[in-house]
């Protein structure tokens, strides 16, 4: 089966999609291929993301955009139209939702995968990498990767039966730290903390980047948000740090034939 990850532009989740599809690189139930446009995402980045992607003819196209109801994913995803395809966005992306829903496809929406601060007075590639390190701590304790984990393994398992599953899903706080499975209830609350606090960071970054005009004050509102951002990271590893000490964290390897395994105990095998 062969499954292509499609790329524009970037949010944290997009940084590892591909690898959360086969993270030990030992799968033979699946083939995985990056189409990938890089930082941009106007329409000719978007016209070469689709066209190279369905040249490789893929049983499932998982699509990966910020805001997927921009002008440069739209084209993206009438392009994509009558395939089988899951949209994974984040926040602003809800707006596609009624449509997506209409062309068939399926989403997740993670409101907790935040804008950056893309100010050029503020955002250099180092501030970028630690941003995108933030982002995938807080969505990965927290669970909200694992969501898509099990969804898009739910949606994998649908088309190698001939079945139809599509996601069409928009992840909170409360949803995401279902799937971290935490069983320490101060664990649970400090990852529902840092999962709203990485929402507060994207809503302040969009305004910081397109409302503010005056230079003091959108450099102070990115730079304040990206330390908000590092308090969530800190919250989620404070969160997973808990489940760790007790020796309850739940972890969910694949299997080389594709079926996601379980397992808390740290010296247990996964079953």
């Amino acid at each position: 089966m062969l499954i292509v990850v499609a790329k524009t532009g970037n949010i944290g989740s997009s940084t590892v999609l591909e690898l959360l599809l086969d993270e030990r690189a030992d799968r033979n139930d699946i083939d995985v291929r990056v189409i990938s446009s890089g930082a941009k995402m106007g329409k000719a980045e978007a016209e070469y993301v689709a066209d190279e992607t369905l040249s490789l003819k893929p049983d499932l196209i998982l699509y990966t955009t910020p805001n997927a109801s921009a002008p440069g994913p739209k084209l993206v995803i009438e392009k994509f139209a009558g395939k089988k395809a899951v949209v994974i966005s984040d926040a602003p992306a809800s707006k596609m939702k009624d449509t997506l829903e209409e062309k068939g496809f399926g989403y997740i929406f993670v409101k907790g995968d935040p804008m950056i601060g893309a100010r050029r007075e503020f955002l250099d590639p180092t501030e970028m990498a630690i941003f995108n390190a933030d982002v995938l701590k807080v969505l990965a304790a927290t669970g909200a990767l694992r969501l898509i984990q099990i969804e898009v393994g739910k949606t994998i398992d649908a088309v190698k039966a001939d079945k139809s599953y599509l996601p069409q899903i928009t992840v909170d706080a409360v949803r995401a730290v279902e799937h971290s499975n935490f069983k320490d209830e101060t664990a649970k609350e400090k990852a529902v903390e840092a999962y709203e606090l990485s929402q507060k960071v994207g809503e302040e970054n969009v305004r910081g980047c397109f409302m503010e005009k005056d230079s003091e004050q959108y450099i102070r509102t990115v730079a304040s948000a990206h330390e908000l951002l590092r308090k969530a990271a800190n919250l989620a590893d404070e969160a997973r740090e808990i489940e760790k000490k007790n020796d309850s964290l739940y972890r969910t390897p694949h299997s080389p034939d594709g079926r996601i395994l379980t397992k808390t105990k740290l010296m247990e095998k996964p079953k």
